[in-house]
């Protein structure tokens, strides 16, 4: 290669090298930053976390997270769509200017053309416009309230519509006197002749006892009326009857307290103990009297003691949920002492006014259970007094429930006895041997099936009904 084409070289680089170096400096120069420029901030949105207040007035507060629905978030607003910024005007490069002290050598003409190399035009990169972010004013979207589903109220059976407890023997005689009149009629047509002689006072007799009176009331009743049939001149059957009625009253002792001792005490709620053999309708008489307790305002809790016959405490459970009561009850064939004491002890931690405790059905004749039930009472007497315990007779049995009584008696010391079935075939003279044979009062008659058939026990009114 000759010194020419050495030469050629050397002057294309050096103006190559001089046009990159003027490039470089326009590029500069003219280089748009895309750094933001300091203007003051705008202010965003706080944390979400909580204590947000909207600048329109409106405060918002936390609402529970354990029932309400998650809120949806607020969709957020779409920006406008950005403006085109004016594009910058490109100055063209500046011819490079030469000071006297620098001289640039003329390029020689290149002897050999094909041996020349002709430079590339150097492209200056395209400038990068930077837009400036438009903030869009903040809109504050007032959230659409949250409404929170009400929770499903659980399915209450429906309560029963409980009778007055005043006046139930009253509207219960009729029930009563079907079977009874006819002892009643008897005694008034033989009482109602005058002077009776001595096969007439027989009759008299005989007609006590088929009644169940017993043979030492019958002595008594026969008494009491010889005596005051002769000293008051009885000869028409309304005064008979009037003589019969005051004389059975006294047998029935009315001065006996007949109340259900079911009020609360200060410390514990009063307690009663429901006995008797099977079949007597001891757990038809515990729901009925805890409808009585219930429409009078008190709050009841029944006891499943009766843990041997099948679907016992599912029948008390019936009971309850009638009247809005509560149950206690134990697993089947548990025992019956810790059932009972289990019920005791929710009754004192509940604060109600009366503990119902229904026990199984026994024979008076088996020892191994009469001493259970005396556990039962000895064991709920552990946590409270038991306040009444009530025997259910069946008033049909005539002289065996004497015998029952008198077991009980023994065992479970009784407060008072509750006659069932007293609207059937019963001739009603019971109630005056268990209150004679006992020393308790008869509190409580069941006259009928029905819910309400429940009443208490007026020696007057019964008296009434067994006379017709």
């Amino acid at each position: 290669m000759t010194t020419g084409a050495w030469i050629a070289i050397a002057a294309a680089l050096a103006v190559l090298l001089v046009v990159l170096v003027v490039g470089s400096v326009l590029y500069r120069r003219r280089r748009i930053s895309l750094k933001a420029p300091d203007t003051p901030q705008i202010a965003t949105e706080k944390d979400r976390s909580g204590g947000y207040r909207a600048g329109t007035g409106f405060s918002f507060s936390e609402g529970s997270t354990a029932t309400a629905p998650p809120r949806e978030p607020a969709p957020a607003p779409r920006p406008p769509a950005p403006t085109p910024a004016p594009t910058p005007e490109v100055v063209p490069p500046a011819k490079p200017t030469t000071t006297p002290d620098e001289v640039i050598p003329a390029p020689e003409k290149p002897a050999d053309t094909d041996s020349v190399i002709t430079p590339e035009p150097v492209v200056a990169p395209e400038p990068v416009v930077a837009y400036e972010p438009v903030v869009a004013p903040e809109t504050v979207v007032a959230p659409e309230p949250v409404v929170t589903p009400e929770p499903a109220a659980p399915s209450v059976p429906a309560l029963d519509e409980i009778a007055p407890t005043e006046g139930r023997l009253d509207r219960l005689r009729g029930r009563l006197s079907r079977s009874q009149s006819a002892v009643g009629k008897s005694l008034l047509g033989l009482l109602g002749g005058g002077d009776l002689d001595e096969d007439s006072w027989e009759e008299v007799e005989d007609t006590l006892l088929i009644a169940d009176l017993g043979s030492a009331t019958t002595t008594k009743v026969v008494t009491a009326l010889r005596e005051q049939m002769a000293a008051r001149s009885v000869r028409t059957e309304a005064d008979a009857r009037a003589l019969l009625r005051e004389v059975l009253v006294a047998e029935l002792r009315p001065e006996l307290d007949r109340s259900i001792r079911a009020l609360p005490h200060d410390d514990h709620p009063a307690v009663l103990l429901v006995v008797g053999v099977n079949g007597t309708g001891k757990t038809t008489t515990t729901g009925k009297l805890a409808r009585v307790l219930v429409a009078d305002g008190r709050r009841v809790l029944l006891g499943a003691a009766d843990t041997f016959r099948a679907a016992a405490a599912d029948q008390l459970q019936t009971w309850a949920e009638r009247v809005g009561a509560e149950v206690v009850r134990g697993k089947e064939a548990a025992d019956p002492a810790a059932v009972a004491f289990d019920a005791v002890s929710k009754g004192i931690e509940n604060g109600v006014d009366a503990v119902l405790i229904d026990t199984a059905g026994r024979l008076h004749t088996k020892t191994g259970l009469m001493d259970e039930l005396g556990k039962v009472k000895r064991v709920i007497e552990k946590k409270a007094s038991v306040d009444d315990v009530l025997l259910v007779l069946d008033a049909t049995i005539g002289q065996n429930g004497l015998a029952q009584a008198r077991v009980f008696a023994e065992v479970v010391d009784i407060t008072g006895v509750v006659l069932t079935k007293l609207d059937g075939t019963a001739k009603g003279g019971i109630v005056f041997q268990v209150q004679h044979e006992l020393g308790v009062p008869v509190k409580l008659v069941g006259l009928g099936e029905g819910a309400d058939d429940l009443a208490p026990f007026e020696p007057g009114a019964f008296v009434d009904a067994l006379l017709g």
